[in-house]
């Protein structure tokens, strides 16, 4: 039985697309929608430049301050996002139960969000970079396939299907 789903979001422009499926699979089995955005920390290098600018004290509170001003954005963007892909759709939206933009690894994320929740189905695309060989999986839903401990609805990239098997 299916009660609740995490919908893994990478904001793309095939976000959309992955959305539907998610609700439409909580509509179906009146589940409970999550959905969440991982958002990769910042590189070393990166990092390492703020550094050589800010002294310790401005670089800390930059870090504390700015990141979660800017994951606080990037969840309000995710709500949006929902609310202009569903307009009238006010049904669908209540099926959501919560949207989290939370930093760190992708696949990590995703994972450790799905056993919090203790979800019965994790909803996402398959796309991204390629994780190698001839696979059209991306390298997060390689991951979160190979280690999920709950069944994964993927969602498959037609662009690119489209375009390999021409």
């Amino acid at each position: 039985m299916i009660r609740s789903i995490l919908f893994a979001t990478d904001l793309g422009i095939y976000a959309p697309v992955v959305m539907q499926h998610a609700l439409g699979m909580a509509r179906t089995f009146g589940a409970d929608l999550y959905v969440v955005h991982a958002v990769e920390p910042m590189g070393l290098f990166a990092e390492s430049v703020l550094q050589s600018y800010l002294d310790e004290q401005a670089f800390n509170d930059l870090h504390q301050l700015g990141m979660s001003t800017m994951l606080s954005n990037i969840e309000s963007r995710v709500l949006d996002s929902l609310r202009e892909e569903l307009g009238e759709g006010e049904q669908e939206l209540d099926l959501i139960r919560s949207v989290k933009v939370i930093q760190g690894e992708p696949a990590q994320v995703i994972l450790q969000q799905s056993q919090s929740l203790s979800v019965d189905l994790l909803v996402l695309g398959s796309h991204g970079q390629p994780a190698g060989g001839i696979t059209h999986l991306g390298r997060t839903a390689a991951r979160v396939i190979e280690l999920a401990q709950m069944p994964v609805y993927l969602v498959p990239l037609l662009q690119r299907r489209r375009r390999t098997d021409a």
